[in-house]
């Protein structure tokens, strides 16, 4: 009896220590899950969009603009240009010849998760598709947009451009001024590897030329705030104003800085996504979304420009009879230039660039203009 009782016990042994043997060098593979197959139904989720918004009876034609942040037909043309140029967003037939997902749902979707910073899945229920496919929806509208429409709408300011931008300075007060810039959008503590002053180094920027109190300029500035170094190209504020005319200065430079601010703010009111958490991790995607916003903000600017403009077409014909800021026309940047193949030409413009001289004269010259 005690020999069949230790044969049994050791033969126990013997199986279960094999057993976890075979466990450790045959590691059982987590069981995959099943991937859970949902009919959404997205020809319903086409046709209730249609009905709402595109139809000529639509549900909704009063608020189209507010919930797609454009007029019916600027968007049209977006989704005409994306379906017919973009192969993602040409509807075609799966194997089983049903159609996919239609344009309109997608830029829908996308247009959505930019305009109310929403999370992907926010939209399964109306516009039928999952939160994955509304993603990709979101990466390959900005892609799309960033890629059709970036060399009109996103392009450096052509000399007319910036003529434009001259005559409004100078309407304003400030001689030579092209714009604003803030910290936020431009952080400080990169400005010395920002882009922004890299056609001036460079020898291919426009020629500018203003005189103020009878000195001549040559070079169009920015406004800033106190955070910036006094080069030539920005004109700060004074923070402790010792008399009427600095104070009088002050103001006024404070007052016109504020038009980034204002821009800025419209283009996060316009599109949430910009000031919200990013809903991607990926710093080129995020960068495609931020261009695309800045896109589609200045079409919806060139669409809807007529009814809100600020400036009469007339004030600029009365600037240009008696201008001081102007714009050399003539000045092409294909002829060779010294400035663009020699280094010391190069240094020589940067030097130019952060005179702190040159800030301190702009300054006193625009106190006593203004």
């Amino acid at each position: 009896m005690d020999e069949y009782f230790d044969q049994t016990l050791n033969n126990y042994f013997d199986q279960a220590i094999q057993n976890r043997f075979d466990q450790a060098m045959n590691p059982l593979e987590p069981k995959k899950k099943k991937r859970v197959h949902i009919e959404r139904k997205r020809e319903e989720g086409h046709q209730r969009l249609w009905d709402d918004y595109f139809r000529e009876d639509a549900t909704y034609p009063q608020i189209f603009r507010r919930r797609f942040r454009m007029n019916k037909p600027l968007f049209m043309r977006i989704v005409e240009r994306l379906s017919t140029e973009v192969p993602y967003f040409e509807q075609r037939r799966n194997g089983h010849r049903r159609l996919g997902l239609s344009a309109i749902q997608k830029c829908t979707t996308a247009i959505r998760m930019m305009a109310y910073g929403s999370a992907a899945e926010a939209f399964d229920e109306y516009l039928r598709l999952a939160e994955s496919t509304a993603m990709l929806c979101l990466e390959k509208f900005v892609e799309g947009i960033v890629h059709l429409f970036r060399d009109e709408y996103l392009r450096r300011p052509t000399p007319e451009d910036l003529q434009r931008l001259l005559d409004i300075g100078e309407i304003r007060g400030f001689l030579g001024m092209i714009g604003s810039i803030d910290c936020t959008l431009n952080d400080i503590n990169i400005l010395d590897r920002s882009p922004v002053f890299d056609d001036i180094l460079q020898g291919v920027a426009p020629k500018e030329k203003y005189f103020i109190n009878g000195r001549q300029y040559r070079m169009a500035y920015y406004l800033t705030d106190g955070i910036y170094p006094k080069w030539a190209t920005f004109v700060k504020s004074i923070s402790m104003p010792q008399d009427p005319k600095a104070s009088l200065f002050a103001t006024y430079q404070e007052v016109v800085r504020k038009d980034v601010e204002r821009a800025f703010g419209v283009l996060q009111a316009r599109f949430a996504i910009v000031k919200n958490p990013a809903l991607m991790l990926d710093k080129v995607k995020n960068g495609n979304i931020m261009r695309a916003c800045i896109i589609l903000h200045n079409m919806i600017v060139e669409d809807e420009r007529d009814g809100y403009t600020q400036y009469d077409e007339a004030t600029f014909a009365q600037v240009e009879s008696n201008r001081t800021s102007e714009v050399d026309f003539t000045y092409s940047t294909d002829i060779p230039s010294n400035l663009r193949n020699m280094m010391s030409d190069t240094i020589t413009i940067q030097n130019e660039v952060c005179d702190k001289k040159i800030h301190d004269r702009l300054q006193a010259d625009l106190v006593e203009h203004i």
